[in-house]
């Protein structure tokens, strides 16, 4: 039996797998039981992922912007 890593699983929900290891995990998913409860399970999770929306905080956007103008004008004032 072919061992199929947590991250290749990962990499063929998202559809990143070469067309051979699509067919090598769909015949695992097809005959391994713990596989494809791993398998629904980050199923699952990309699911609920989907509707989250990350932005980074407004004091962290402004430290990387003082800190981009004070390396602007340094490179600017010589």
């Amino acid at each position: 039996m072919i061992k199929i890593t947590p991250e290749e699983l990962v990499r063929y929900l998202y559809n990143e797998t070469s067309e051979q290891k699509t067919a090598t995990i769909k015949a695992a998913l097809q005959t391994d039981w713990n596989l494809r409860e791993t398998f629904e399970k980050l199923q699952t999770a990309q699911q609920s992922l989907k509707g989250v929306k990350l932005s980074p905080r407004p004091q962290a956007v402004n430290k990387i912007l003082e800190y981009a103008s004070k390396k602007y004008e340094e490179v600017h004032s010589h």
